[in-house]
């Protein structure tokens, strides 16, 4: 196999693959989007919220917003967000704090909700690693290709912001290599 990157920069990826299957170009793809693990918030505790809005439509909004996720962490790490915000004004995502240092909001502009005068909301926040396969809040990108001839694919990578578009294909071809290993221990069991 062989690859050419044609643009690479912090958002957007993408290259061609050429002497491939349409089976691995597939794999890379599906991998990508669903088994690249990345934080997203997972549940929201409510402490006051005196806005016009439902707890779980605030919920929603949040669980969306992309959270950068750098390596080092572990299904069982928990990242607690705090946010503390009286109206009247809008709030936003960079409003969500955090004492940890690597993990932040990937996009410090992303409205949450809009509060009028003495309108307060009060929460916590547990982001954890997920995967795309059990929500699409954990996927961090999106990933396509066309097939150009028999043997060619195009592919885009477009990053959500929570990690670069280049690492979420390293990591998804990474995933690919250890499935491999666990099908071949298993053949020699056979």
């Amino acid at each position: 196999m062989k690859i050419e990157v044609l643009e690479d920069n912090a958002r957007a990826l993408s290259f061609t693959l050429k002497d491939a299957s349409n089976a691995y170009a597939n794999a890379i793809r599906r991998i990508s989007m669903n088994h690249v693990q990345s934080f997203a918030i997972e549940s929201v505790t409510f402490y006051e919220n005196s806005s016009a809005m439902f707890d779980e439509y605030i919920s929603h909004r949040i669980g969306l917003i992309p959270i950068l996720t750098p390596d080092g962490y572990t299904e069982e790490d928990e990242i607690l967000f705090t946010l503390d915000a009286t109206g009247p004004k809008t709030v936003y995502s960079r409003e969500l704090e955090t004492k940890d240092k690597g993990v932040k909001v990937a996009n410090e502009n992303i409205p949450i909700i809009k509060l009028g005068a003495e309108q307060r909301l009060r929460i916590d926040c547990k982001a954890v690693l997920g995967e795309g396969a059990k929500h699409a809040k954990f996927q961090p990108g999106l990933v396509s290709y066309d097939q150009t001839n028999d043997n060619a694919f195009n592919f885009s990578v477009e990053s959500f912001g929570q990690m670069p578009p280049k690492e979420i294909i390293n990591k998804a071809l990474t995933r690919i290599k250890e499935e491999i290993k666990d099908i071949e221990k298993s053949a020699k069991k056979l």
